[in-house]
C-alpha cells in the first residue's frame, strides 16, 4: 500500500487551483441528446424495476432537478413510464416509477446496442479539456522535495538528481540495472508523491455513440472530497457543486508487469455488453503507469516501444474502436520502463533516444549496503551488530565475489527471523545465525 506524504507548497498551490467540472443545470449540459439519456434511463428501470425519481438520479448521476425529472416527465407523455405509488408534500424526487410494457420494448432495443447502465458518460471533448487542466506535467520538484521522497531509500546523489529532473519532465523513464536493487521501490517512492494530489476522472467516456468505462475501482483510489453533498454513485440531490458524473481520485499509479500485452494497451471490447473498457495508459492518465520487468512480456520489446512512439512524442494516444474508426484521447502519463535486462538486448539506441530519462540503478556501495542493513534490522526488530556483518560481507560477497544487491539486508533480516522462531530465541546477528541463513539464502548460478 502505498503512503500518502505530506503536500508541499507547490501541491498546495495546485489544489487552490484544482479543476472541478462544472455543475448540471439542464439536459444539454450533459452534452448528450434527451433520447439517448431517456434510452439509458429506461435500461436503469428495465433493470431495477421500480424506483423513485430520486433513486433514478441516483443510479444515472444526474441531478433530478430541471434534469432527471424532464427525462421522466418526457417518458410518461410517451407512456413508457408510469407513476405507481406518490406521496404527498416530498415532491416528484419521491414518486415511484414503474417501466411499461412500451418502455420494456425500447429498452430492450436500446440493450441490443449498449447493456451499459451505469452513470450517464461523459462526451470525451469535455474529458479531453478536463484532461489539459489538471494535467501533472504542471507538477514541478526540486531537490528539497526528493529528499523527502526517497527519504526511505538508501541511493547514491547521483540518483537523487536524475529522478527530480525526470518527474518533471511528465514524459518517460527507462530505469536499468541488476535485480534488487530497488527500481521498484523507486517508482512506489515517485507514486506517493503523485498520490498525494487529487483529480476528477468521469465514470465513463461518450464517443461515436459508444461508451468506455473509465473509472476502474482496482486501479482508481477514490479522495475525500469537501462540501459536497452526495448520495450513492455520487449524484447530488440537493447543494450540488459540481457534475455529478465524475469521480474525485487520488492522481492515479498503475503498475503492469509481464502480463501486458498490445492489445491490453487499446479499447477493450465487451462482446456480450457491448461497451468498451479504458486501456491501461488511458486509466493512468493524469498520473504514472508503471511497467515492470520490461522485456518480460510475451510481446517483443521492439513492438511495444514502436506503440508508444507517438504517445510519448506528441502526448496523444489514438485507439481503435471495434468499428475500425480511430479516435483520439490525452496521453498525460508518466511512462516508468523499468528493466534487469541489458539495454542492449532490448532496444537499439533510435528507440532509446526517445525515452526522455535512463537511469542506471546499480549495485549499493559497500557503505550504503550497511545502512540499509542497519535501517531493515532496526524496522524487522532485528538486533543489529556491526561486527557481525563485517564477518557476513567477508564470509558471503568479498570471498566468493558475489555482487552486493540492495534487496538482500531485507531477505537475510527475514531469514534471520525465521531461523530465531524456529529456535524460540531473540533474532540476532550471530555468525551461527548468518551462516544458516546465508545458505538457506544463496545458491550459487
Amino acid at each position: 500500500m502505498l503512503k500518502k506524504p505530506p503536500i508541499s507548497q507547490v501541491q498546495a498551490k495546485e489544489a487552490a487551483d484544482e479543476f472541478v467540472p462544472a455543475p448540471i443545470q439542464s439536459i444539454e449540459d450533459t452534452g448528450l441528446s434527451a433520447l439517448w439519456l431517456q434510452d439509458h434511463l429506461l435500461k436503469v428501470m428495465y433493470f431495477q424495476g421500480y424506483m423513485t425519481g430520486f433513486k433514478v438520479a441516483e443510479e444515472i448521476s444526474l441531478p433530478f432537478t430541471n434534469v432527471v425529472d424532464q427525462l421522466l416527465e418526457g417518458l410518461k407523455r410517451e407512456k413508457l413510464l408510469e407513476v405507481r405509488t406518490s406521496t404527498m408534500g416530498l415532491g416528484e424526487g419521491s414518486y415511484q416509477y414503474a417501466i411499461t410494457g412500451a418502455g420494456i420494448a425500447r429498452a430492450r432495443e436500446a440493450l441490443e446496442r449498449s447493456q451499459y447502465s451505469g452513470p450517464v458518460p461523459v462526451p470525451i471533448q469535455v474529458y479531453t479539456e478536463a484532461c489539459h487542466k489538471q494535467s501533472r506535467r504542471k507538477m514541478l520538484v526540486t531537490p528539497r522535495t526528493m529528499r523527502k521522497v526517497l527519504s526511505s531509500l538508501v541511493v547514491s546523489e547521483q540518483v537523487y538528481h536524475q529522478v527530480g529532473p525526470a518527474i518533471n519532465s511528465g514524459s518517460s523513464i527507462f530505469m536499468y540495472g541488476p535485480p534488487g536493487n530497488g527500481k521498484t521501490s523507486i517508482a512506489r517512492a515517485i507514486g506517493n508523491l503523485i498520490l498525494s494530489q487529487t483529480m476528477y476522472i468521469p465514470y465513463a467516456i461518450f464517443v461515436a455513440g459508444q461508451v468506455i468505462k473509465l473509472y476502474d475501482s482496482v486501479n482508481h483510489t477514490l479522495a475525500h472530497e469537501d462540501n459536497v453533498t452526495s448520495h450513492g454513485t455520487g449524484s447530488l440531490r440537493s447543494g450540488q457543486t459540481r457534475d455529478p458524473r465524475w469521480v474525485k481520485i487520488h492522481r492515479p499509479y498503475i503498475m503492469v508487469g509481464g502480463e501486458l500485452t498490445l492489445a491490453g494497451l487499446d479499447l477493450v471490447f465487451d462482446d456480450v455488453h457491448k461497451y468498451y473498457e479504458a486501456p491501461f495508459q488511458v486509466k493512468a492518465n493524469g498520473g504514472i503507469l508503471l511497467i515492470d520487468d520490461f522485456g518480460r512480456q510475451q510481446v517483443r520489446p521492439r513492438d511495444l516501444l514502436n506503440r508508444w512512439i507517438v504517445p510519448l512524442e506528441n502526448r496523444i494516444d489514438y485507439l481503435s474502436m471495434h468499428t475500425g474508426r480511430k479516435i483520439e484521447v490525452p496521453f498525460d502519463v508518466l511512462i516508468i520502463f523499468s528493466t534487469n535486462l541489458p539495454p542492449k538486448d532490448l532496444v537499439d539506441e533510435a528507440f532509446l533516444r526517445r525515452l526522455r530519462h535512463k537511469i542506471e540503478i546499480g549495485d549499493p556501495t559497500f557503505e550504503q549496503y550497511r545502512e540499509i542493513f542497519k535501517r531493515v534490522a532496526v524496522a524487522k526488530g532485528v538486533a543489529y551488530d556491526d561486527k557481525a556483518l563485517a564477518y557476513l560481507l567477508q564470509e558471503y560477497y568479498i570471498k566468493p565475489k558475489r555482487r552486493l544487491r540492495a534487496s538482500h539486508p531485507r531477505d537475510l533480516c527475514d531469514q534471520i527471523i525465521d531461523i530465531s522462531r524456529y529456535y524460540s530465541t531473540e533474532p540476532v546477528m550471530s555468525k551461527e545465525i548468518l551462516d544458516q541463513a546465508a545458505l538457506a539464502y544463496f545458491v550459487e548460478l
